[in-house]
């Protein structure tokens, strides 16, 4: 197991120096990707599918290796093999967005995750879902929360950003969640949606701010389907943090856990000749912190600090279900240490001209390295 990739559980995950890149401990950028292009805004997926009239397997799918293919989600399973196996990522998403103030100045207050010393990493962010300019905070900030409870500020999170916090609170955060809390948005989504929107099938353990989202067009019939063609599915726990990162600012720490069955399962596979298929950035990147060198998978839990790109290519994972991710994102990095650059520049640019949509509520793909079509 790679020591840069596991950080003991505890109340700050150290951090490593960055690199021009901005990358904790690696410089992930190709020389030839470019992470930044233009996404019209009618790209923007505005509202859940299920309100456009689309159930949620029905939206797009680009299949893309040595060629694209445009199909539906549901027909998923023609794109994996027997033997084959899915790992997916139990985590469910918490209400993590709660109205709060700083003096007299109305905010929301988005919980990012809980740290092993009681403390929680924070996003401050205006009622108008922008973040609350840096000038505004400082270590001792005291912020109002519902029912009288309180948090203060203690110091920045990540080395060099200022965007995230950790906060002491006079009550559990998990408590307010339940009670006032709502799903996190950002500005492309203008209207408020219910909690079960931002469920997915597979959540079970509660801890992500933010929707896995890459497993949300998954029905149980789409898992009925996969498995009775002789696909398996494996879980992993990984709690997503907030994303819109300032730019230069790497990946969050996130807590993970790999189960010994699974483990067992992903390297079972491996040697069986099966292919193994992370569905999202957050599965990828726990199966790639538990793994050695070799890519052999051990079970493992804590913090991962790993960031995967073109110089950290994927040791395990060969193919990926994934959403459509915003300009300049560092998942971009991600898709291509896992399908390469030809295949990721490939799959942009045809959603791009076919008008595949953006986000949560979006669009899908599959992406493999150079092949992956149905055998």
């Amino acid at each position: 197991m790679s020591e840069a990739s596991i950080v003991p559980a505890r109340g700050a995950p150290r951090h490593r120096p960055l690199t021009k890149h901005g990358n904790a401990g690696a410089e992930t950028a190709s020389a030839g990707w470019a992470r930044f292009f233009d996404l019209p805004d009618r790209y923007n997926a505005d509202a859940p599918p299920e309100t456009r009239g689309t159930a949620r397997d029905e939206v797009r799918l680009l299949v893309a290796g040595d060629r694209a293919t445009h199909a539906r989600f549901r027909e998923l399973p023609h794109y994996l093999r027997p033997g084959d196996l899915v790992v997916v990522n139990n985590s469910a998403t918490t209400s993590a967005a709660v109205d709060s103030a700083i003096g007299d100045l109305p905010i929301t207050l988005h919980f990012a995750t809980w740290l092993d010393d009681g403390g929680w990493v924070v996003e401050v962010r205006t009622r108008e879902r922008t973040p609350l300019p840096s000038r505004e905070l400082r270590a001792g900030t005291v912020i109002e929360l519902p029912d009288g409870a309180r948090a203060t500020l203690r110091g920045t999170w990540l080395p060099g950003a200022r965007r995230l916090w950790i906060a002491d609170a006079t009550v559990d955060p998990r408590v307010l969640m339940n009670e006032h809390g709502r799903p996190i948005t950002y500005s492309y989504v203008p209207r408020r949606w219910s909690p079960s929107y931002y469920t997915t099938v597979f959540g079970r353990v509660r801890g992500s701010a933010e929707m896995p989202s890459a497993a949300r067009p998954f029905t149980p019939e789409v898992v009925l389907d996969l498995v009775t063609s002789g696909v398996s599915l494996a879980p992993i726990t990984l709690h997503t943090g907030v994303s819109s990162p300032e730019a230069g600012e790497p990946p969050s720490p996130e807590r993970f856990a790999v189960p010994a069955a699974t483990a067992r399962m992903v390297n079972d596979t491996a040697a069986a000749g099966g292919r193994i298929v992370a569905v999202g950035t957050t599965v990828t990147r726990a199966l790639e912190s538990a793994a050695d060198e070799a890519g052999r998978v051990r079970p493992a839990s804590g913090w991962t600090e790993l960031v995967l790109g073109a110089d950290r290519p994927a040791r395990v994972v060969d193919g990926l279900i994934t959403g459509w991710h915003a300009p300049g994102a560092s998942h971009l990095d991600l898709l291509v240490a896992v399908a390469g650059e030809a295949t990721v520049r490939r799959a942009y640019a045809e959603a791009l001209d076919t008008g595949y949509l953006w986000h949560e509520f979006g669009d899908s793909a599959l992406l493999f390295r150079g092949e992956g079509h149905a055998a």
